[in-house]
This record gives C-alpha cells, sequence and structure tokens, in this order.
C-alpha cells in the first residue's frame, strides 16, 4: 500500500547526475593513480617515521598519496630529498587542490540540482491551471495524451497520476509531469491541483479503481471539473456515471463493435481508423460557428457537418433542432487532415 507523502516527478532533462558523478569518480581516482606513479618513481626521497631505512614501498605510496590529497596528513610520512620535496610543491600540492575541487565540486551540484528542483515544483504550482490530469499512464492514458497532443494541447498543461515507477519515468521522459501516488487519495490529487483542472481522464486498469478516484475527484471539486473515465465492462459504466464522471468509454463494448464491423462491413471499419487515426486522412474536429453561417442548414457549409453541440448537448442533424445553425453552436465535422496540420480547438 502507498504511504508517505506524494512525489512530483519533472520532465526528465538530459543531464545524467548519474553518469556526471562517474566522471568525477573516475577523474577522482586517475588523480590517485598518476601521483601514486609519481611518487613511486621517486620513493627514494621519502622516509617514514616508524622506519629507519629510507623509501616506500607501494602500499606506502598509496598511503601518503591519499592522507595527503585528503588534507588529513598525519606526518608520518615526509618528503626529505630536494627532488621529493619539489615534487611535493610542483605536483602533490596542484594535485591536493584539484582532488578537493573535484570532491566540494559533487557536493555543490546535488545541492543546485536539489535547489532546481524546488525552483521549478514552486513556478509549476503557481502556473498550473486549465490542465488535464490523466489517472494512469498505461494504454489508454498515453493514448488519450497522444489524442491531447494531436489536438494542439499543450504538453505543460497535463499531469500524469500513477504509482508505478516504470510507468513514472516513461511520462517524465517523455516530457510530462508526474505525481507519484494513488489517485484514490485526496492528497494525491491536491497536489495535481485537482480544483483548478479543465478535465480528469481516468484510465485505471481496474473498474473498481476508476469508481473510487471518480468518486474522489467529485468529492474535492463539487463536480465542477469535468470527468472523463474508461471502463472494462458495460455494466460498470451507470456506476461511473453515479460516481461522477461525465463520460464513460466503454473499452471492451467499443472494440467488440469494431471487430464485429470489420466482419459485416469491412469497409467501415476502414472509415472508423481513418477518422481514428491522425495524419492518414480525414479527422473528427469542432470549431465554433461562424456569424455568417448562423441561421443556415449544416448541409448547406461547405464543411461537412455530423452533428452540432448546443449548450453542452449534442444534436445530430436528423433531429428537428439540428435544421438551423444558432449563435453559440459548435460544428462537429470532418477535415481533411492531409491538407491542413492546423489543430482545431
Amino acid at each position: 500500500m502507498w504511504a508517505g507523502r506524494t512525489v512530483i516527478h519533472f520532465p526528465a532533462q538530459r543531464r545524467d547526475p548519474l553518469s556526471a558523478l562517474s566522471l568525477r569518480l573516475a577523474a577522482a581516482l586517475g588523480l590517485i593513480l598518476a601521483s601514486v606513479a609519481v611518487v613511486w618513481l621517486d620513493r627514494d626521497g621519502y622516509r617514514d617515521a616508524n622506519r629507519d631505512s629510507a623509501g616506500l614501498s607501494l602500499l606506502d605510496c598509496f598511503y601518503y598519496v591519499v592522507v595527503s590529497l585528503s588534507t588529513t596528513g598525519y606526518g608520518d610520512i615526509a618528503p626529505v630529498s630536494e627532488s621529493a620535496r619539489l615534487l611535493n610543491v610542483l605536483y602533490i600540492t596542484p594535485a591536493r587542490v584539484i582532488f578537493l575541487i573535484i570532491l566540494v565540486g559533487t557536493t555543490l551540484e546535488v545541492l543546485t540540482e536539489q535547489y532546481r528542483t524546488g525552483l521549478r515544483l514552486s513556478r509549476w504550482r503557481r502556473a498550473v491551471k486549465d490542465h488535464v490530469i490523466i489517472c494512469g499512464y498505461g494504454t489508454k492514458g498515453r493514448s488519450a495524451i497522444s489524442a491531447l497532443l494531436e489536438n494542439g494541447f499543450d504538453k505543460s498543461r497535463i499531469v500524469v497520476v500513477e504509482r508505478s515507477g516504470a510507468a513514472l519515468r516513461q511520462a517524465t521522459s517523455a516530457g510530462l509531469v508526474a505525481i507519484e501516488g494513488s489517485a484514490t487519495r485526496s492528497a494525491t490529487l491536491n497536489e495535481a491541483h485537482i480544483r483548478t483542472a479543465k478535465a480528469v481522464i481516468i484510465a485505471t486498469d481496474s473498474d473498481d479503481a476508476a469508481v473510487l478516484v471518480a468518486l474522489t475527484v467529485r468529492q474535492l471539486t463539487a463536480g465542477q471539473v469535468r470527468i472523463i473515465a474508461a471502463a472494462r465492462e458495460a455494466e460498470n459504466a451507470p456506476l461511473l456515471k453515479q460516481s461522477g464522471a461525465h463520460h464513460v468509454i466503454v473499452s471492451s463494448a467499443t472494440a467488440g463493435r469494431l471487430l464485429g464491423l470489420s466482419t459485416s462491413a469491412p469497409p467501415l471499419i476502414e472509415v472508423v481508423e481513418d477518422l481514428l487515426t491522425p495524419g492518414q486522412g480525414m479527422a473528427l474536429a469542432m470549431r465554433s460557428a461562424e456569424r455568417h453561417e448562423v441561421g443556415r442548414s449544416p448541409r448547406e457549409l461547405d464543411t461537412l457537418v455530423i452533428a452540432l453541440v448546443r449548450r453542452g448537448k449534442v444534436v445530430t442533424l436528423a433531429d428537428r433542432a439540428g435544421g438551423v445553425i444558432e449563435t453559440g453552436d459548435m460544428l462537429v465535422h470532418v477535415r481533411d487532415d492531409r491538407r491542413t496540420s492546423t489543430p482545431v480547438s
């Protein structure tokens, strides 16, 4: 069970902290090995206070270099010859400074990254509004995001809520802001700024989880945020609507109808695929009715209109009310994606 505070993951950046740290460790190790080699070449110029004879073993060289570069300096091994002392002045001392720069630079980078993350978080919290929250980054969630982006929705206004670590990494790699946690928890949805959201898309793996998410969203927003949910079984669609979902897409029933069409009327399934696939030919779109179109029949327009949206309700052309376009109507029409790639809102 998920416990603890909610974590917000921002889009992955090109910098790889692990690679940067590995490079610094490799540089520090290389500096140590080079210093050991230099000291070993002049090992007879050093004396160990615990021994009577001059000279160092290979282990003594490693010991001397490590305590010198780390500024520990026990003083038991010291340069006694002029060449060894000159070597300390010209090489060991600069190497000590470089070694400290590597260590301090790594620490500063970690602190800078933490500060940068905190700054991005505060900026995001101030700016996020009219966004879409995607609960679940599985196949349905990714497809919903693709549809939003294809219709010109800004990627920065999409927030993913997911529990799976692998899915979170995929979301951030795709340039999305992701919140780690369960969408059934009020704290998680509050971190996603649910009250200022434009809509919530529930794309969970199970219908029972979708119901819980819908109930939580309705409780937090008092029904002011549009909820679109996906259901696996048709029998759960009424329950989701009772829980607060404004629209419910039944995935199994929709897939079944498409399978039936592909068998009984193969050309129809090709038309449906064309409408749902961007850039392939035909595409569904919606726009506001223009002033010169008000009072005219939708069938008289050059645009192929298939329905009207009037005061939030869909009016088909078969309805008597759909015979004339009124002020404020939205026209649902078929456009040619091969001629234009401009998003239509």
